[in-house]
């Protein structure tokens, strides 16, 4: 199921959520940019190689520590084509945009990248065991979008999004966001399971276990704001939540 829009209003322009999109969109630019050997220079540069974060963990003080600790974050902006960069970028416009309205932008922000964080950190130690000498990077914003949806099933699992199937060609309906989002994270664990081999391990593909790290963080960090959500849902906000919204307003 691909996820068109939903029926979920928002109180003020996604600042951060846009510019996150925005950020995704430039470095994409530039990818398109390189030649062959220079985007897979790029990528093994700036991109999470497990070896390298597990070396880290161990060793965090080496010289080469602190570059693996910040592929983290830079791993989190880099897609590795249209379709990938296109599928996360959709998921984050539709979805961001609300929680960004609960959280705050700033607030927002630092929960994006704590969640794509955790999930590059998820991905690693779940198949360590199987990773051998494999040092293929793992990029893209999947895992800290994971949080994001992790959070809007915390907070809006009634709210009603539209979504396309493409074996019902051009046909749409809407769906409650717990079905929707369930049936998505169903399919991450169900493949992670999957991909819990020497081979899978690897062979680089799709992070399963960082969309299941990051939608689990996702889930857990939004509770403080549950029920700032229902406030602000019932349209009575209270005094701490308004000055809240003023430390966090651009």
């Amino acid at each position: 199921m691909i996820p068109i829009s939903d029926v979920n209003a928002t109180r003020r322009v996604p600042v951060m959520n846009l510019t996150l999109i925005a950020i995704n969109a430039l470095v994409f630019i530039y990818e398109l940019g390189l030649s062959n050997r220079g985007l897979n220079q790029f990528m093994f540069n700036w991109g999470l190689i497990p070896q390298q974060l597990l070396f880290a963990l161990v060793h965090p003080f080496a010289l080469s520590s602190f570059h693996a600790f910040a592929t983290l974050i830079t791993s989190q902006f880099i897609h590795a084509g249209w379709a990938h960069i296109g599928g996360n970028m959709l998921f984050l416009f539709i979805f961001g945009d609300n929680i960004e309205d609960v959280m705050g932008s700033l607030t927002y922000l630092l929960f994006y990248l704590v969640c794509g964080v955790a999930a590059g950190i998820a991905q690693t130690f779940v198949l360590a065991p199987f990773l051998g000498g494999a040092d293929v990077p793992s990029i893209g914003a999947s895992g800290a979008i994971a949080g994001v949806l992790g959070a809007y099933l915390i907070l809006y699992p009634g709210a009603r999004v539209r979504v396309w199937v493409p074996v019902l060609l051009l046909l749409t309906f809407e769906l409650p966001a717990a079905i929707m989002i369930g049936v998505w994270f169903l399919e991450q664990f169900v493949s992670g399971l999957g991909s819990l081999s020497a081979q899978a391990a690897n062979s680089g593909g799709v992070a399963f276990w960082a969309h299941v790290g990051g939608f689990i963080t996702g889930m857990v960090l939004i509770l403080p704001f549950w029920g700032k959500a229902r406030e602000l849902k019932a349209g009575t906000p209270s005094p701490y939540y308004r000055a809240y919204d003023d430390i966090n307003r651009w």
